[in-house]
């Protein structure tokens, strides 16, 4: 499995435990949904506890630039690609 393939992975299950999402398991999350609205529906404490969790596993922070954070958690897709470039970089 690829490094972004099982980051997706990574995430939807850090995001399902994070948010105790009872109703959800990581493979109902689709790689390319909304996380927010029609989505997954999250609002901006679940975006914050998330956002919390990565830093203290990963190492990323975000910084206090609403469109650039609305545009990195837009999908697991975008939050996965924000995660490696953040780690490289």
């Amino acid at each position: 499995m690829s490094e972004p393939a099982s980051l997706h992975a990574e995430l939807k299950k850090l995001i399902v435990e994070t948010l105790a999402l009872e109703d959800t398991t990581p493979d109902e999350i689709d790689t390319d949904a909304p996380l927010f609205g029609d989505g997954l529906g999250l609002d901006s404490i679940d975006a914050l506890e998330i956002a919390m969790v990565l830093e203290e596993r990963y190492g990323v922070t975000l910084d206090d630039d609403p469109e650039a954070n609305q545009q990195i958690f837009e999908s697991v897709r975008t939050l996965t690609a924000f995660v490696i470039e953040s780690r490289v970089g």
